[in-house]
């Protein structure tokens, strides 16, 4: 059984931006001296990465940390967070954030914070641990090589959501608001599938008020 002292924690999260689909979360625990295997699979933020190498590094990663937890926040959580006067999306995923760590109980995380203000950020999140952490809150974290495959895990996982939506609704693109592809799909189906949408969202608010003006 591993020394909790020598587990070391990395969070990172894929999805955060997209009109379309959930948001993951990922913390990857590892034992600190196994961290150069990491290095040598060739972790790195996973945006850098084609798909076809984050799915080859996803199965290389798992034979080699020591645990792993991934938690899928849907449209409708991420909906109820926004219209509460007590959260932000910057909370709810600090509360997910810490969900991961008291399952993995590491002795340090590092964690990629989404916040700009890391020192409340990491105030909130430390206040929701059940043990004491040493962590570490910094903005593009995935220079860590276990934040790093935190995010390829992240990014594999949602990747994969999105296919199988795809194969329910149709081919909406990437789903972020940006995407020509996503905005005529939101455009035509957002009355339709209100459950595939962030409705908080001000691209899919556009929508739908676009038609309730039709019918006012």
């Amino acid at each position: 059984m591993q020394n909790k002292m020598n587990i070391v924690c990395g969070v990172d999260e894929a999805g955060r931006g997209p009109v379309i689909g959930a948001l993951v979360l990922c913390g990857v625990a590892i034992d600190e001296f196994k961290v150069p295997a990491l290095v040598q699979l060739g972790v790195k933020d996973s945006k850098l990465l084609t798909p076809k190498r984050r799915e080859m590094l996803y199965d290389e990663i798992l034979k080699v940390i020591d645990s792993h937890k991934i938690i899928v926040v849907e449209p409708a959580e991420i909906d109820e967070a926004l219209n509460s006067p007590h959260l932000n999306l910057n909370w709810l995923e600090a509360i997910k954030t810490a969900m991961i760590l008291n399952e993995l109980k590491p002795h340090k995380a590092i964690v990629d914070c989404p916040s700009n203000n890391i020192a409340a950020y990491s105030s909130y999140l430390g206040n929701l641990l059940k043990e004491k952490i040493d962590l570490l809150l910094e903005h593009n974290a995935e220079r860590y090589p276990v934040v790093a495959a935190a995010s390829i895990i992240a990014k594999v996982t949602r990747d994969r959501l999105i296919e199988d939506l795809k194969k329910m609704y149709g081919d909406f693109g990437s789903g972020y608001p940006s995407d020509p592809k996503t905005k005529t799909f939101l455009e035509k189906n957002h009355g339709k599938y209100p459950e595939l949408f962030r409705t908080t969202w001000a691209p899919y608010k556009k929508f739908q008020q676009s038609t309730l003006d039709e019918f006012s």
